[in-house]
């Protein structure tokens, strides 16, 4: 044990032009078909040098190497996460947290103490709260200003739809009983008085009041993100969309050696600003671009939410029937995605909806006809519900379906009234992730995080647990966090797979996955996560299990 910890030690120090480490005594899965298992491998100046068995990498280490014997734990590349927004999730750990406040007596008593606590903002912002605690009335302004009624309040939701607002919010948005009516801003029905809950397009009103973050505040925030994101193994992440602010926190984050994932960033699009913006998005993009952060990807949102009715579906909603959700035109769409797939960036594309799938694919397609043949690795976000004839048309694309498989857990609250807007025979095609991947399409897998779980462990035990014919396979959700991601984000040669060349990207589980029962997944544990050969993340309570010499 003495002699583990301070080859960590050394590691973690980077002693020596770092000598080589070597792992051997595992179970190494390698992501590699030609050789996907192996017990041993070695690292050398930042990269993988050897994969193989226990005596081959002893004779290949130099002398001065250090040694962590295992004892049957699994070795597996560093885990993508392919859909995350690391920078707001920080920004919320920042703030008044309710994620153990499960009653409206509790959540108010939360808030209370976060009022108290923290004096120093103008503004007392939270997350946490769910709708289900306050019962069928929700919760109410009157609720919020007791707890909080000094200064303005604002607590979202997790997935961030829905806002619960003071007094004093409202009245900086000019939100009021003699206000036009939004479909966004809850009302009593008598009165007419806004209620305090504010959901989807009004939470703009509000937010647009809210002091911005300052770079500071978005340094500490991805400082914590990424020491949770080594802690899951999570050695790469997508933010899936960044204002300029936080592309410029990146980057300083970046310069400051601060970064302990690396990190592809998403540039928001507005349709309203046409293929325009695309230069703006060329001068961050050439700005950012380092080993360690990249910002050459676009994000589109092209729907909004199946259970608010928001998504944009074929048919109109089953338990909705006069809507169909909203419709960004093809002729506002497809020449912006025209001039980016022209310009080489990374397209993703946020899409619950049947009919967003298609417009999505539709556009992608378009793409490819109007620039030719380019190395362009496109995806689709979510994929809420997508049409049997579609299906087969993310392979013949190229197009990778992005799935956040914690969201296929049966105990999802969100997925009864998802299944009532979809209807019966909608509802086969939720999430789609086996039939995509059984018609030859790449799938990649992400948390959403804050929005669900940042822990892979969790959704890789939900894809293989999943009711019904959408479940997959232990090796097909692997590699969706791994190999399949680092490929959509064109990392695939740099990491994703153990192989001799690529990066010492790795995560040490205390477990063999393929040995254990499914429903067991959630309880394995992150050992060491490597990046380039060091540690970012070692836990000491398991690190009795193994051994060095």
């Amino acid at each position: 044990m003495k002699a583990l910890a301070a080859a960590l030690v050394l590691l973690a120090a980077g002693a020596h032009a770092d000598p080589d480490l070597v792992l051997t005594g595992g179970a190494v899965y390698t992501l590699d078909p030609a050789h996907p298992w192996a017990s041993a491998l070695v690292v050398r100046d930042k990269h993988i040098a050897y994969v193989g068995n226990d005596s081959g990498a002893r004779a290949f280490a130099h002398k001065d190497a250090r040694m962590i014997v295992l004892h049957g734990q699994m070795v597996l590349p560093g885990f993508h996460d392919a859909h995350v927004h690391p920078m707001s999730a920080g920004l919320r750990l920042l703030q008044c947290r309710l994620g153990e406040a499960k009653t409206e007596a509790d959540i108010a008593a939360a808030i209370r103490a976060c009022n108290a606590k923290d004096r120093q903002a103008a503004w007392l912002q939270g997350a946490g709260w769910t709708p289900q605690a306050f019962g069928p009335a929700g919760p109410t302004r009157a609720l919020l200003d007791a707890a909080a009624p000094d200064r303005p309040a604002f607590f979202r939701t997790p997935d961030g739809f829905t806002a619960w607002v003071n007094s004093k919010a409202l009245a900086l948005a000019g939100i009021d009983a003699k206000g036009p009516d939004n479909h966004g801003i809850a009302r009593d029905p008598q009165s007419h008085e806004p209620t305090g809950v504010l959901r989807d397009d009004a939470i703009a009103l509000v937010r647009q009041h809210i002091p911005k973050p300052t770079e500071a505040e978005h340094r500490a925030a991805l400082k914590n993100t990424t020491a949770i994101s080594n802690s899951f193994g999570v050695t790469s992440v997508f933010d899936a969309s960044a204002s300029a602010p936080m592309i410029d926190a990146y980057r300083a984050a970046d310069q400051a050696h601060e970064l302990t994932v690396r990190v592809v960033i998403a540039q928001l699009v507005d349709p309203a600003r046409g293929p325009a913006q695309v230069d703006d998005f060329i001068a961050r993009r050439d700005r950012i671009a380092s080993p360690r952060v990249r910002a050459d990807a676009a994000k589109f949102f092209l729907d909004g939410e199946i259970d608010r009715h928001t998504a944009a579906m074929l048919a109109p909603y089953a338990d909705a029937p006069a809507t169909s959700g909203p419709d960004i035109p093809a002729d506002v769409l497809n020449p912006i995605v025209r001039r980016l797939d022209a310009e080489g960036f990374l397209i993703h594309m946020h899409v619950m909806g049947d009919r967003a799938v298609r417009t999505g694919l539709d556009a992608l397609e378009d793409a490819a006809r109007a620039n030719g043949p380019r190395d362009r690795r496109p995806q689709l976000a979510h994929v809420g519900v997508a049409d049997p004839a579609d299906i087969p048309r993310f392979a013949k694309l190229g197009v990778a379906a992005n799935f956040q498989p914690v969201w296929f857990r049966s105990d999802d609250p969100d997925m009864a009234p998802t299944k009532a807007a979809l209807g019966p025979a909608r509802s086969r095609w939720i999430m789609p992730i086996a039939a995509i991947a059984s018609h030859g399409g790449r799938i990649v897998a992400g948390s959403d995080w804050p929005a669900t779980s940042l822990n892979p462990l969790d959704g890789i035990e939900a894809a293989v647990t999943r009711d019904g014919p959408e479940r997959v396979g232990l090796a097909q959700i692997l590699a969706a966090y791994t190999r399949d991601a680092a490929w959509v984000v064109r990392e695939d040669k740099i990491d994703g797979t153990i192989e001799v060349g690529q990066a010492a990207d790795l995560v040490v589980l205390d477990r063999n996955l393929f040995k254990i029962k499914p429903s067991d997944i959630h309880n394995a544990r992150v050992v060491l996560t490597l990046l380039d050969g060091g540690p970012v993340y070692r836990d000491a309570k398991f690190l009795k299990s193994m051994s060095s010499r």
